[in-house]
């Protein structure tokens, strides 16, 4: 990639001014893919100012002009589509299929959604019918640092990005150091569909380094960030003393509630679930709560379906699931199921090291941990890897309060065939996002939690909110 090495500053390719060189591992393999460079507070500070310069005049573009820069970005990122999902699935591990159909399919959704969602919204309207001397505005908030992970790369990339540009906001983009080869992509492609000079800006770097930059900056109006609730809370801190805005989208322990009148097919199904991208959602249903009459034969089916669960080199074609991400990924993967034979949770699928046959590469044994209790660190802790923790349980309120009793509050997921029970359920639980029967929400619905999953909303509506200052005007002409 030609412009591994450089930031994507004030509308062109510029060499870093403090790099410093950092390896991009193919989890595959462990080989060396490329180098990038990690800025420094220079490259930060140039980046910054940039972002600052352009807002002054692209506040005042209109929606029709973001529209047609959006549609720009769709037609150029559709052509570059598969080239997207070769570089994500290199880069982080996805399975090739999975990474051109998901991975990159994720970003083209975004994009789309955001383009209708903006057609739809109303920059300037009355407060209310008979009081139109009341102007409600919503305008840009100003420079955004766009902090981004590895796991879902394009998918929170298009999240953040396009709701900024659609909102006339100007921003700088930090993707994980540990999968930036999609975020270089994703520049090449706003480049080439002619986001104006200094709207959008692109760096490399880690979290303490242009991370931190990025959030204590003077100059940065809002921090857009996904990633661990660890590092959340540390973004939180940093930008405090500001009292900029922080939107944050974190960790997930969701609970998957399967009641005894659920589909045949629903414990299956939430294995798939929970190991798809390897385990490393943030949303994914990694705690099975059963109904005690249905439990014995769920942890079988549990049990068969971890054990019918491929496991390969991202770059082969197929159903099957890729390595971890990283090397730190594999060895906390690792703790934690040695953490869950220690506390007595039965071991059913899986375990611990590589599976047969794959001796080099961040690969994991899907796994599976039966009669477990929510005291237990493996039902407490984002693992984020193909780890799954069952336990019984015998009653609806139970259930509920299992699955509510944690830190996190991401999503949740029903399994039953009594469409009152499942609004039942769903109204209870304490997450941001509940899925029911396998079934997932429309585009352009809100992604986010509660709790120490974070406070921010990304997608349709919501996600444009996020990036809006609201200025109430009274005494408007009319």
């Amino acid at each position: 990639m030609k412009n591994a090495g450089n930031f994507y500053i004030n509308g062109a390719w510029v060499a870093p001014q403090a790099g410093t060189a950092f390896d991009v591992i193919d989890p595959s393999n462990e080989e060396v893919v490329t180098q990038i460079s990690l800025g420094g507070e220079a490259d930060t500070n140039s980046a910054v100012a940039a972002a600052k310069a352009a807002f002054v005049k692209w506040q005042w573009s209109t929606k029709a002009e973001r529209l047609e820069l959006m549609e720009n970005i769709l037609a150029i990122y559709a052509k570059r589509s598969d080239e997207m999902g070769e570089t994500i699935s290199r880069e982080m591990g996805a399975p090739i299929d999975m990474a051109k159909q998901q991975q990159s399919g994720a970003g083209a959704g975004h994009i789309k959604a955001f383009i209708q969602a903006l057609k739809e919204f109303e920059f300037e309207h009355p407060l209310r019918e008979g009081d139109e001397s009341t102007q409600i505005i919503h305008e840009p908030i100003g420079v955004c640092a766009l902090i981004t992970p590895w796991n879902w790369p394009m998918n929170q990339i298009a999240l953040k990005v396009m709701p900024a540009i659609a909102t006339g906001c100007t921003m700088v983009l930090k993707p994980s150091e540990q999968s930036p080869l999609s975020g270089i992509l994703f520049s090449e492609i706003l480049h080439e569909a002619g986001v104006p000079a200094g709207v959008y800006n692109m760096l490399n770097g880690d979290g303490p380094g242009v991370g931190s930059q990025l959030t204590d900056h003077a100059d940065v109006d809002m921090v857009s960030f996904t990633g661990s609730t660890r590092a959340g809370r540390l973004i939180t801190k940093a930008a405090a003393d500001r009292i900029k805005r922080v939107s944050l989208e974190l960790g997930g322990k969701g609970a998957n509630l399967v009641f005894a009148d659920a589909d045949e097919k629903a414990v299956k199904q939430g294995i798939i679930r929970c190991f798809n991208n390897t385990g490393q959602s943030c949303n994914a249903p990694t705690r099975m709560l059963v109904e005690r009459s249905r439990y014995d034969e769920a942890v079988e089916q549990a049990k068969a379906a971890a054990e019918a669960t491929s496991v390969n080199s991202a770059s082969q074609e197929g159903r099957h699931i890729g390595p971890l991400v990283s090397q730190m990924q594999f060895d906390k993967v690792q703790d934690l199921i040695q953490v869950g034979i220690d506390e007595g949770a039965k071991l059913v699928a899986g375990g611990m090291g590589r599976p047969d046959g794959l001796n080099r590469g961040y690969y994991v044994r899907p796994t599976v941990f039966a009669d477990c209790n929510n005291d237990m660190q493996i039902m407490r802790e984002e693992i984020f890897g193909p780890v799954l923790s069952m336990m019984p349980f015998d009653t609806e309120e139970e259930a509920i309060a299992i699955a509510n009793d944690t830190d996190y509050g991401l999503t949740n997921y029903v399994q039953t065939t009594d469409p009152e029970k499942a609004k039942r359920v769903a109204r209870q639980l304490r997450t941001g996002m509940v899925d029911m029967n396998g079934q997932g929400r429309g585009a352009g619905s809100p992604f986010g939690g509660m709790k120490q999953s974070g406070n921010g909303r990304e997608g349709g509506k919501w996600g444009l909110d996020e990036f809006l200052e609201v200025k109430a005007v009274g005494g408007w002409p009319t």
